[in-house]
């Protein structure tokens, strides 16, 4: 009964296991064709004419813009399993119907129209759309006699072959393209930083303007509409405006990268290049169909570039140009089939040139690489080179600081001996001067005391030198006591009263310079009252005020009238000046019959 039951099943599906075969793919290259109007949703019945696909009407139909419609036949045997259908070509936009029935559709049939003509169409046909024997596929296409529109050829057959043969046809005529605009933008966008970064390296800017241009032109063959312009005929004005501006610039890069400038050239170039874009923005009606001129104009400028480049790559022989001169000759052929095709001296619906334009970006990349790291391998010689000048700079900068510091030394030394003898000079001479004049003064029967107290006074200015030296901290009044002391006993021998005026002086700290050069300065003063001024009195005013401290020192002698300032310009009234001027203010000396008077101001704080 079990094997009753499986030979019944095997009889019950043998036709279906016996038609399940592969089934077999055709190629239609022959079709029939016949015109219509933009707006008829079906083809007319009379005028059908034989053609050969791939077949492009505007050789037949010159001035043709419209609808053509495509029929081809096939027969199709079995009907039982659905088919791939392959159109490998429609040029700008169409509709698919097999028997009757729409399979595919392009968005727009009129104006703006989709531009779906370099990607291939696969479509499955159900098998419910199939019929047995003959079969008839109908295709729309619409398209303007300017830009060579037609229709290619068709594969139907088993579903993985047909797909199979549709993926290669996608790759080598829509991907590979998609590929190339993705590597012009980001090479483009890569040397336009670069060029950011350095101005001066202006072959950076040309090909990053290039390879922006360039991706901009390539796009014409992966957009599927003509946005953001409204007509094709505007797209398409666009797009060889930017040829144009691709083939200036990319000769821009070549002349640049050749080191060579051609100043009317380039102006031409630069010229015609805004000529193209302002035609394409402002009269893209006339320039898209009359876009002949401006591709041939592009052209030429690659060709002059690139001829000229190729010249000084066989004269210099560098690696660079050579490797480069060697990557563009291969386009440089292609691009001879590419205008035959366009001219339409021969007939297919596949530019080459794409196809080699991944060589080309990877020869320019290396070269460009190439002058990036020749350019860095100069900068590290340079730096390099700077590094040993540096040092050499710094051993001779050193040498110089020592030999200064050398100097600054002696300098101090000859400084201190010479401060020290104005401290002698203003201090112990004075000291000195004043004990030979009491010593001179005084009666012959002077006691051996008073002589010992005059050599004790020239001790304790000594000790004055010393002390204000040797101490850090001493507040100023305590200073100032002792010198009060002993220029008053001077000016006592000389019948002067002296009267000393302190105010605000406590807490005050000058520090040991400052100190001794407040102290010199008033010794130096009163021995100039005693010494020059016949004086009877004398004032001395010491006071603090906000942050400063002012001196006044007024006598009533007989001043110093012209001649006064000669007598004291020696060497205590420069000593005077240049200790008023470490203190920080400016000795001011006022004189005349009525006596003379010293004024000077100086802040507390050095």
């Amino acid at each position: 009964m079990r094997l009753r039951g499986w030979l019944l099943l095997l009889c019950l599906l043998w036709p279906c296991l016996a038609g399940a075969q592969p089934v077999p793919t055709i190629t239609m290259d022959r079709a029939e064709a016949v015109r219509s109007g933009w707006n008829e949703s079906a083809p007319p019945d009379t005028g059908w004419e034989p053609v050969q696909l791939v077949d492009f009407w505007d050789t037949r139909w010159p001035d043709h813009d419209g609808v053509v419609w495509y029929r081809l036949r096939w027969q199709q045997a079995d009907t039982r399993q659905p088919v791939g259908l392959l159109v490998n070509y429609i040029c700008l936009s169409g509709a698919i119907y097999v028997n009757g029935n729409l399979v595919a559709r392009d968005p727009g049939l009129v104006e703006p129209l989709s531009r779906a003509w370099v990607a291939p169409h696969y479509q499955l046909i159900p098998a419910a759309l199939l019929r047995q024997g003959e079969n008839i596929l109908l295709v729309r296409v619409s398209g303007l006699s300017a830009y060579q529109p037609g229709f290619g050829t068709v594969t139907v057959g088993e579903p993985a072959t047909v797909q199979a043969l549709y993926r290669q046809e996608r790759f080598a005529r829509h991907d590979i393209k998609l590929i190339n605009v993705a590597m012009s933008v980001v090479m483009g966008g890569l040397f336009l930083m670069l060029w950011l970064f350095r101005r001066q390296d202006s072959v950076y800017g040309w090909f990053a303007l290039s390879e922006l241009a360039g991706s901009l032109y390539g796009a014409n063959y992966i957009v599927s509409s003509p946005w953001p312009f409204t007509t094709t005929d505007g797209w398409q004005a666009f797009v060889v405006a930017m040829y144009l501006v691709t083939g200036a610039s990319y000769t821009m890069f070549l002349f640049r990268y050749a080191e060579r400038r051609f100043p009317r050239i380039e102006a031409a170039m630069a010229l015609a290049s805004v000529i193209a874009v302002a035609t394409a923005l402002l009269a893209p009606g006339w320039m898209g169909p009359a876009r002949t001129p401006w591709i041939v104009l592009g052209g030429l400028f690659f060709y002059v570039g690139i001829g000229y480049f190729l010249v000084q790559a066989w004269r210099r022989r560098r690696i660079d140009f050579l490797v480069l001169a060697a990557c563009l000759l291969l386009p440089v052929l292609v691009s001879f089939y590419d205008f035959a095709l366009f001219f339409g001296w021969v007939h297919s619906d596949t530019y080459l040139l794409s196809l080699t334009s991944v060589l080309t970006l990877i020869g320019i990349g290396f070269v460009l690489s190439h002058r990036f790291v020749t350019a860095m391998r100069r900068i590290e010689g340079f730096n390099e080179e700077l590094r040993q000048e540096v040092a050499a700079a710094t051993s001779r900068l050193s040498d110089t600081l020592s030999q200064q510091h050398a100097l600054e030394l002696a300098h101090g030394r000859a400084g201190e001996r010479l401060q020290l003898v104005r401290d002698l000079h203003d201090g112990f001479g004075g000291t000195l001067v004043g004990a030979i004049a009491q010593l001179e003064n005084a009666p012959e029967d002077t006691t051996r005391e008073q002589i010992v107290g005059m050599l004790k006074d020239m001790r304790d200015d000594l000790r004055l030198v010393i002390d204000s030296t040797a101490r850090e901290h001493a507040a100023l009044a305590a200073q100032l006591a002792p010198l009060r002391h002993r220029l008053g006993r001077l000016l006592e021998t000389a019948d002067i009263d002296s009267r000393w005026q302190l105010e605000g002086l406590d807490g005050i700290e000058l520090g040991p310079a400052r100190s001794l050069d407040l102290q010199r300065l008033l010794q130096e003063a009163l021995t100039n009252v005693f010494k020059h001024s016949r004086a009877r009195q004398v004032n001395v005013r010491l006071a603090r005020s906000d942050d400063r401290l002012e001196l006044h020192i007024e006598d009533d002698g007989q001043g110093l009238p012209d001649q006064g300032e000669t007598r004291m310009r020696g060497a205590g009234l420069g000593s005077m000046r240049a200790r008023a001027q470490r203190l920080g203010g400016q000795l001011r000396i006022d004189s005349d019959t009525g006596g003379t008077r010293l004024r000077l101001e100086f802040p507390v704080l050095a």
